[in-house]
């Protein structure tokens, strides 16, 4: 929908546009530990900050962000006037991006997760920290394509998904987050967003999804069976996603290793995400989650072993 690429900012440490983990590196580069930490894409707890709820223990599972009490996206709307750039041909897409601006405006950073939580909650900090920039940028014209929907100024962007704006059209209650970048780079989905859908995924299995509307259904994290352009190896010979055919191959999860989640770019397109997943017989094993980017973000293909 964690271009709802449905949005969201903590960027991998290879792109540059990764201010965040620049800044550990900066803070820590003496430490050689952190460095090996950085290298790997593993979500620690000293790791990469933010990109996964901070809990004591080990084994554990994502908590609901239901739980955050949150201000109602029709309230904050009526409260916050944001002002927004016109859509050529896109009739109510000013106002789904005006509404995402009130609530910007008008949320804690624990709330703006709670209503961004399908984005990585690492690049909805972000957000919450760069709101006077994006806003600016919300207030110059827009433009479009056939995937996104962008406002951009000369320092941010903030771009859309054109699918999840055009659903909002007709939903007055619905919130559409965006992906964000600074610095005249293309926002889109990054490698926390590709851990966080892997992270979405097993929190669903155990019982403890993000949030009660997170359904496969509705949210569909698997990349769909009629793709014929699966080929993460790049053998030119694409097939069909393998988990297509077979999504419900973790049933049987009952916990996963939330603060060891890493991840590694693969090829273009394509990155792994490695976590520890205990079945039902008390089984650990580091299952590696193989995803690709998509127009509304990262799906995943294939899970081994």
């Amino acid at each position: 929908m964690e271009r709802a690429r449905p949005i969201p900012r903590e960027r991998d440490w290879k792109d540059p546009r990764e201010r965040d983990r620049r800044g550990l590196v900066a803070i820590m580069g003496g430490l050689a530990m952190t460095g090996a930490i950085l290298l790997s894409g593993c979500d620690s707890v000293s790791g990469i900050p933010g990109d996964e709820p901070k809990q004591a223990s080990a084994p554990t599972t994502t908590t609901s962000s239901a739980a955050i009490p949150t201000t109602p996206t029709k309230v904050l709307a009526e409260a916050y006037t944001v002002p927004v750039g016109e859509v050529p041909g896109l009739s109510g897409a000013a106002d789904v991006a005006a509404r995402f601006g009130a609530v910007l405006a008008g949320s804690t950073p624990a709330e703006l997760r709670s209503k961004c939580w399908m984005l990585a909650p690492g690049n909805v900090a972000d957000m919450a920290s760069e709101q006077k920039a994006i806003l600016n940028a919300l207030a110059r014209p827009a433009t479009t394509t056939p995937k996104t929907v962008t406002w951009q100024n000369a320092g941010t962007t903030v771009t859309f998904d054109r699918e999840g704006v055009m659903a909002a059209t007709k939903n007055s209650s619905q919130i559409v987050c965006p992906w964000v970048a600074q610095d005249g780079a293309e926002a889109g989905p990054d490698e926390a967003d590709a851990r966080h859908t892997v992270r979405r995924y097993l929190a669903r299995f155990v019982g403890t999804p993000l949030d009660a509307s997170d359904k496969e259904g509705t949210y569909p994290l698997v990349c769909k069976a009629s793709s014929e352009n699966w080929d993460p190896n790049g053998t030119d010979s694409p097939t069909a996603p393998p988990l297509a055919n077979n999504p419900g191959r973790l049933t049987g999860t009952t916990k996963f290793t939330d603060q060891e989640i890493g991840s590694e770019r693969l090829r273009a397109g394509y990155v792994t995400v490695q976590v520890p997943v205990t079945n039902s017989s008390g089984v650990t094993q580091t299952r590696t989650f193989t995803l690709t980017e998509g127009t509304e973000g990262y799906c995943i293909g294939d899970v081994s072993p």
